[in-house]
């Protein structure tokens, strides 16, 4: 069990990443929001086009990824920028204007961002207050080059808007991703998600890497820093999305899970909230997929730069 909160310090290799993720639902299930804080962009068109021509540096490709979700409410900004506008420690990640830093035991996320394509200032601070902290991580391909683990599997997340006028707090989660070489060079795809079955977290990972081998965790986190390996029930589809993305989640035999809401609808990736059942208990949680055969055709790197503005 982890002693203290995120080292943003971390060494990245050359070609490869770092990441740290926060999702968070609102309590009357309103809102939804999702910040990823990138080193070494893995979604970055720049930073995929930067290394053809030989080892890069990842801190030339940050960003911190926003994404508010709501009915009146609605943002995405992921503007890109090099190293000349990052700073960081064990405790403090900055890129611009925007940061995440660990203080008195929570996360502080300062967010001063423009949305694209349209250009809407998003500006807040959200706050993410850890029950329970964790430091284990899980090597998501064989040879360990890729690796996953979660800091926060529940916290209480405390949302204070001022672009749009937004305030709002949940449940949410906190992880934390890096890798020594791209994402697309291990994996064809995978299948994320992660439900709260009371004080737990119960998270499955189905990944399924480029030579047609697959990876399945099903862990169980309880807050007083145990770790349970559980069964992964059988992999069931969901319905497609608007791009026509297949997705699938862990439910139990004999029930069937559904799309509650489709967050995020791309050409390779989708984020949703899902209902499923686990462990015999109807369970409300986030899944994703991602499809990074899809992220390598041209037409959809050609497209990424309208979502994703750059400042060099």
């Amino acid at each position: 069990m982890r002693a203290d909160g995120p080292d943003f310090s971390v060494t990245v290799a050359q070609n490869g990443y770092a990441w740290w993720y926060v999702d968070a639902i609102s309590d009357d299930g309103e809102y939804a929001l999702t910040i990823i804080a990138f080193i070494g962009s893995v979604f970055s068109p720049y930073y995929k086009w930067a290394r053809r021509s030989g080892p890069t540096e990842p801190l030339n490709h940050c960003a911190i990824n926003v994404a508010l979700y709501g009915r009146k409410h609605q943002r995405w900004t992921m503007t890109e920028r090099s190293k000349r506008f990052v700073k960081r420690d064990k405790n403090t990640f900055e890129v611009g204007p925007s940061s995440m830093r660990w203080e008195d035991g929570a996360l502080v996320i300062d967010i001063h961002e423009i949305s694209a394509p349209l250009p809407r200032r998003v500006h807040g601070r959200v706050r993410l207050r850890p029950q329970g902290l964790f430091s284990e991580s899980f090597n998501l391909d064989d040879a360990g080059r890729h690796r996953w683990g979660p800091i926060a599997p529940v916290a209480q997340v405390e949302v204070e808007m001022q672009h749009p006028d937004l305030r709002w707090s949940g449940q949410g989660y906190f992880d934390h991703n890096n890798g020594d070489e791209p994402l697309e060079d291990a994996f064809s795809s995978w299948d994320w998600s992660r439900a709260h079955a009371g004080s737990d977290t119960l998270i499955h990972y189905d990944a399924l890497t480029k030579n047609g081998a697959t990876r399945t965790l099903g862990l169980r986190f309880v807050p007083n820093g145990e770790i349970e390996s559980i069964p992964s029930p059988p992999s069931q589809p969901l319905r497609k999305t608007l791009w026509r993305i297949d997705r699938n989640v862990r439910c139990e035999p004999g029930a069937r899970p559904s799309v509650v809401k489709t967050l995020e609808d791309t050409p390779f990736y989708a984020r949703s909230i899902v209902q499923t059942n686990l462990g015999g208990e109807e369970l409300h949680g986030v899944h994703e997929r991602l499809r990074l055969d899809r992220f390598c055709a041209p037409i959809v790197q050609g497209m990424l730069p309208f979502r994703m503005p750059r400042v060099s």
